[in-house]
């Protein structure tokens, strides 16, 4: 007999709400109402650390080297993907941290600036190119490419960016290389022997990738209430917030769309999709170790709330392309018959 959280979540999907942005939520609740303090935050702590060790790990022995590196044949279309991942978002980035601190806090500012360094989604990225009718093998090496590099390159851009924030330090550049960088390496190294186990187990494995994140999200969340910091938050800082997400979005959107030329329309959707994405998944635990000891739950809170926004856009944008595509078929089919 199904219990009453299985009946819950089915009806979640039923009406196509996506079930762990709501557990993300929740578990935001649960931090401001009962934070992780003292030795349970140590505690919390100590876990969050095993945790991001482990989903690295897992990333590795998932991630196929080669099935990334052999999508470099479509060097442009890659070479434009990462081009919006790793240059036009920091630039953007660069131009929001000009906003003054009155408008938008410093703590926000980092934040953002540092989710425009972080590398695109894989899952969304692929099924939104899927579902519009995109070039789904070259959207699984872009995005497979762009998680890649950017274990080395988010943390690297990151440290370059943020310098004149104070945001990010050289040791916490080497603290990422051994917590996250080095899981990653030995779950490639070991890909031989238990990729095959980790494929077969993917959906179970899913738990550990979404208890990894929640972790993170509960721990961070909890020294923000413990240092007072949602107190310092306006809501038209916040509101700015959101407001800056959306701008971001839809620039990049607007921009790899439109701009690319020379690619197939289904290569374009695939620019778009990989292109305007970041990487929850990668952004919060990194974070993590990279501002270990700062105001994590402000700096995490862009990550989140441009996550919720890009799942949203894209998933409307990629209905409204798989509309198109079906009539166009249809007016097609309609065509040959009447010629007949």
């Amino acid at each position: 007999m199904p219990s009453i959280l299985d009946d819950v979540l089915a009806r979640l999907r039923r009406v196509r709400i996506d079930v762990f942005i709501v557990l993300l939520l929740v578990v935001i609740g649960i931090a401001a109402l009962v934070p992780a303090r003292g030795g349970v935050a140590t505690g919390f702590g100590h876990a969050t650390t095993v945790a991001i060790g482990l989903l690295f790990f897992l990333y590795g022995a998932r991630l196929s080297t080669r099935e990334a590196l052999d999508g470099l044949r479509h060097w442009r279309l890659h070479g434009t993907v990462l081009l919006a991942t790793f240059v036009l978002f920091p630039l953007l980035g660069l131009a929001v941290s000009l906003l003054p601190a009155s408008v938008l806090p410093r703590e926000l500012a980092v934040g953002v600036l540092f989710l425009c360094c972080l590398p695109s989604t894989v899952q969304s990225s692929i099924a939104f190119t899927s579902l519009a009718r995109g070039n789904v093998s070259a959207a699984v090496c872009a995005a497979s490419l762009s998680n890649l590099l950017g274990i080395v390159v988010t943390p690297l851009l990151a440290g370059l960016l943020l310098a004149s924030h104070g945001g990010i330090s050289g040791g916490a550049v080497a603290d990422v290389t051994l917590q996250l960088l080095a899981p990653f390496v030995l779950g490639q190294l070991a890909r031989r022997w238990i990729g095959g186990w980790v494929a077969r187990h993917k959906k179970h494995l899913v738990l550990v990738d979404r208890g990894s994140i929640l972790l993170v999200v509960y721990v961070a969340f909890s020294e923000g209430m413990a240092e007072g910091i949602w107190g310092t938050l306006s809501v038209p800082a916040l509101l700015t917030l959101v407001a800056i997400c959306l701008v971001l979005l839809a620039a990049v959107l607007l921009l790899t769309w439109y701009g690319p030329r020379g690619f197939t329309h289904a290569d374009r959707i695939t620019i778009m999709f990989c292109g305007s994405k970041k990487s929850l998944a990668t952004g919060l635990p990194m974070a993590g170790v990279l501002f270990a000891g700062a105001q994590v739950g402000a700096i995490v809170l862009p990550i989140m709330l441009f996550h919720m926004i890009q799942l949203m856009a894209c998933a409307a944008i990629a209905g409204r392309l798989a509309r198109r595509a079906e009539a166009a078929e249809s007016g097609r089919v309609v065509s040959a018959v009447s010629s007949r």
